[in-house]
């Protein structure tokens, strides 16, 4: 594994347990030595986790993909007069829900949407009350910390108020999208119309206090800097030092087709994206779990990010909309026996979560 120059002195580090600066985040985003960088993460995460790599059975449940906020690295959303735009009902949700539910495996259901510009808070927590009611045993993510600021900018209410009612009505974790780049920057540049990068971790603070846990994301490789990488790294990483409330944290890369940035920005490659991946596991030292999210990497990359520091592939999904929008070439679900499969190819051993991670 031993490597010579300036990396030297981060090997040693890692390898005696010490914790990674920023400017040792910066010098690994611009080395490149590849398989240095993915045997260093990939003992990191041995030494966490072991051998375990957890995923979920699991279906999304996209409630509507019209939203106020129409950020520029979005393919999802759309105005409400727009071509394909869509609002479920009930009735819509709980059928799709009742389709996944013929896996009899099926644990968990991710709710995520648009910020739709008429749709009062109480309509969403309406669809998380009736769900919860009507499909107990499965486990409810639901919302990221840009939606859950945005129902306490429309309600009034205050964002532990919010979360109360999300937890009581059956919530029980909280989505890792919407951190994008915590950078005001980035942030105002792409998506100024959603909650602020010191918003959305007050979302994650507050939730963590409440004792809700919450996964934490990255969306990378689109017009953020390498240093802006490391400090949204490290800014999620003081938080877990503060509440330990995060439990996994996923790296998105970039998809720019059907994009505002499709013609000026290329998709991330495979190299950025393992590398982005062992990184994160190195500056993450509180992180217990690193997903490799298969939707967004597709399987094969998915898989060989099981050797570069990743323990998490995520789940079977049943139906995957926002991402598809944005060009995923992945299926839009797999079989749990295909996870599995994928898992032991890699030498791991399958561990189902019940649907939380």
């Amino acid at each position: 594994m031993f490597v010579r120059g300036e990396l030297e002195k981060i090997e040693v580090k890692v390898l005696s347990g010490k914790r990674l600066s920023r400017e040792d985040g910066e010098k690994l985003f611009s080395c490149n030595e590849l398989s240095w960088l993915g045997a260093l993460a990939d003992y990191v995460r041995k030494k966490i986790c072991g051998d375990r790599v957890y995923y979920n059975v699991n279906c999304h449940v996209n409630l509507t993909n019209i939203c106020r906020a129409r950020c520029k690295f979005c393919a999802f959303g759309r105005d409400g007069d727009s071509k394909g735009s869509y609002a479920m009902t009930i009735d819509d949700a709980i059928k799709l829900v009742n389709e996944a539910s013929r896996d009899p495996h099926l644990s968990g259901l991710h709710i995520v949407s648009g910020l739709h510009p008429t749709w009062t808070f109480e309509k969403y927590l309406a669809f998380v009350e009736i769900l919860h009611r009507k499909f107990p045993a499965l486990h409810i993510k639901g919302f990221t910390g840009v939606e859950i600021q945005h129902f306490a900018d429309i309600s009034g209410l205050s964002v532990e108020e919010i979360l109360r009612k999300l937890k009581a009505a059956g919530l029980e974790t909280i989505a890792g999208g919407g951190a994008e780049i915590l950078s005001d920057r980035v942030r105002n540049l792409l998506c100024p119309k959603k909650a602020t990068a010191d918003q959305w971790l007050n979302v994650a603070r507050t939730a963590h206090k409440l004792g809700i846990k919450t996964n934490a994301s990255m969306l990378y490789g689109h017009i953020e800097t390498l240093p802006e990488r490391v400090e949204h790294l490290i800014r999620l990483r003081e938080l877990q030092d503060e509440t330990g409330g995060f439990q996994t944290f996923i790296c998105f890369p970039f998809l720019p087709k059907n994009t505002a940035l499709e013609k000026e920005i290329k998709q991330t490659s495979m190299w950025d994206d393992l590398k982005t991946i062992a990184i994160s596991r190195l500056m993450l030292d509180n992180f217990q779990n690193i997903k490799a999210y298969w939707v967004m990497l597709t399987v094969p990359v998915a898989q060989v990010a099981l050797s570069f520091g990743a323990n998490d592939i995520d789940g079977t999904i049943h139906r995957e909309n926002i991402l598809h929008d944005a060009g995923a070439t992945s299926p839009r679900a797999l079989t749990e026996d295909q996870i599995i499969k994928i898992i032991r190819e890699a030498g791991r051993v399958p561990f189902a979560t019940g649907g939380n991670t």
